[in-house]
């Protein structure tokens, strides 16, 4: 048995299942724990896009991103917006700008 402790896409029981294998779930009731789970999963995905950064991997973060929005009340426009706006405002990092120190 391999323990995983994580919270997965909707159709991995049924991708596992396919496979031959058994997998144990539940389903998470709580918002706050829900929340907390797609949290940790963002942190999953991130290192993921750190050690091999493909599409594939962008998607899965972005996913992520957008099932906190979510849960949080907000649609993948609203997240859009959002950073457009940011990036109207603060820039993106198309310059490759790396801050050393400030004084």
């Amino acid at each position: 048995m391999i323990n995983h402790n994580k919270l997965v896409r909707d159709k991995i029981p049924e991708i596992i299942r396919s496979h031959g294998d058994t997998p144990l779930v539940r389903i998470i009731e709580s918002d706050n724990e829900y929340l907390t789970a797609l949290t940790d999963k963002l942190v999953e995905e991130a290192r993921e896009v750190q050690e091999t950064p493909i599409l594939d991997e962008l998607a899965d973060a972005l996913e992520v991103v957008y099932a906190i929005g979510k849960a949080i009340g907000h649609t993948p426009e609203d997240i859009e917006k959002a950073r457009a706006q940011k990036a109207e405002e603060r820039g993106g990092f198309d310059d490759k700008v790396f801050l050393i120190s400030t004084s």
